[in-house]
């Protein structure tokens, strides 16, 4: 997979980077700002807190 979207990255190597690193951080944002906070209330994960009380 990684090799068929390198091969598909037009320019030279050094553009070819640049996009893979703009293409990586977005799909990076993209996650954290999108997909997980919608997955996240359907996830079974026991709503625990540490109090730090004494």
């Amino acid at each position: 997979m990684y090799v068929w979207i390198w091969r598909h990255l037009p320019g030279p190597l050094a553009a070819k980077i640049v996009q893979a690193l703009v293409l990586f951080c977005a799909v990076a944002a993209l996650l954290l700002f999108v997909i997980f906070p919608v997955v996240e209330p359907h996830l079974p994960i026991n709503r625990a807190t540490v109090s730090t009380s004494r």
